[in-house]
C-alpha cells in the first residue's frame, strides 16, 4: 500500500500502527530514543513515515533485551557498519539462546520420560535399553572421607563457576568405577555429575557414551543400592554381557517424593557382548 512519506501521523495513530501504547512513545521522547518529528503549538506530537523503520528496529532491539543505552548508541552513529555489526552480535545471542533452550527441552523430556517410567516400568526388573546419543557431563571427584555437607558445597560452587543459576535447570547424579562395583566396592560413589542445560566446551566435560546400557532401580533406603549392584553385576554375567567405564546414578523422583521409602534411584552402566572364548 503507497502510503505518502510527508504524511505525519499523531502519536495515537502512530502507537497503533506499531501496536505499541503511547505510553513508550511518550516514555523514548523523554529519553531521546525517538523524538517527534513535529511537535505543534499545542503540544500533540506528530511522527512521519519514515520513522517507522527505526521504531521497529527499536521495538526489535528491545524484544531482544538490547539496552537502551546500546541502542541510543546505535542510533547515534547510524550507518550500514554499524547495523550490520548490531545484527551480527544478536544474531549470534539468539543462535546460543537456541542452543541452550534445545538442550533445556532435553533435559525436560528427560525429566519427563522418568515420570512416565514410574507409571509404566516394573522397577524390580533388570533390562538392556539403547541409549542413542553421547551426553557431556559436568564432573567432579567426591571428597576422600565421605562428607555430605562438603560434597554438596561442591557441586553449588560448581553450578555456578559454569553459570547455572537455578540448581532446578540441571539434572544431577553420581558415577561409579565399574571396576570397583564389579569387585563389590559400592560404598561412596567417586563422582558427582552435572548434565547442564546448555552447551559448553566439550573438552571440558565427561562424556557418557552412546550404545547399551544395563538398567535398574534401587528403591527405598540408600542401604539397598549395594545389593542392586550385586543383582546387575550378576545379571550381566549371566548373559555374557560385559560391563565397562563407569555407572551412572540419578535419583528420578525427588521432586515428588519426600520419604526415603519412596525414593526412587536409576542406575545405567554401558554394556557390550562378551566375545566367545
Amino acid at each position: 500500500m503507497f502510503v505518502p512519506t510527508e504524511m505525519l501521523f499523531s502519536i495515537g495513530q502512530f502507537a497503533r500502527l506499531h501496536k505499541i501504547n503511547k505510553k513508550t512513545l511518550m516514555w523514548y521522547d523523554e529519553i531521546g530514543l525517538l523524538k517527534p518529528a513535529v511537535v505543534k503549538s499545542n503540544g500533540y506530537r506528530y511522527y512521519t513515515f519514515h520513522q517507522s523503520s527505526v521504531l521497529e528496529v527499536i521495538l526489535m532491539l528491545r524484544d531482544l533485551d538490547v539496552p537502551i543505552s546500546d541502542i541510543q548508541t546505535f542510533l547515534r552513529n547510524r550507518s550500514a557498519a554499524t547495523f550490520e555489526t548490531l545484527l551480527a552480535e544478536n544474531i549470534a545471542k539468539i543462535e546460543q539462546r537456541i542452543a541452550q533452550l534445545t538442550a533445556m527441552r532435553e533435559i525436560l523430556a528427560d525429566k519427563q520420560q522418568d515420570m512416565q517410567n514410574l507409571h509404566t516400568l516394573d522397577l524390580s526388573q533388570i533390562t538392556v535399553i539403547e541409549k542413542e546419543k553421547p551426553c557431556h557431563l559436568v564432573t567432579l571427584a567426591t571428597s576422600p572421607v565421605p562428607s555430605f555437607d562438603e560434597d554438596t558445597e561442591k557441586i553449588i560452587a560448581l553450578a555456578r563457576k559454569y553459570g547455572l543459576h537455578r540448581l532446578q535447570d540441571a539434572t544431577y547424579g553420581a558415577m561409579r568405577y565399574v571396576d570397583k562395583v564389579c569387585r563389590g566396592e559400592t560404598g561412596k560413589c567417586d563422582f558427582l555429575y552435572i548434565q547442564m542445560p546448555f552447551p559448553l566446551q566439550k573438552e571440558e566435560l565427561h562424556m557418557q557414551p552412546k550404545g547399551q546400557y544395563l538398567r535398574a532401580f534401587s528403591c527405598g533406603s540408600w542401604d539397598n543400592i549395594p545389593r542392586r549392584y550385586q543383582e546387575m553385576v550378576a545379571y550381566a554375567r549371566q548373559n555374557g554381557l560385559e560391563l565397562y567405564g563407569f555407572s551412572y546414578e540419578k535419583g528420578i523422583n525427588e521432586v515428588v517424593t519426600d520419604t526415603v521409602e519412596e525414593y526412587i534411584l536409576q542406575i545405567k552402566i554401558p554394556v557390550r557382548i562378551q566375545p566367545n572364548p
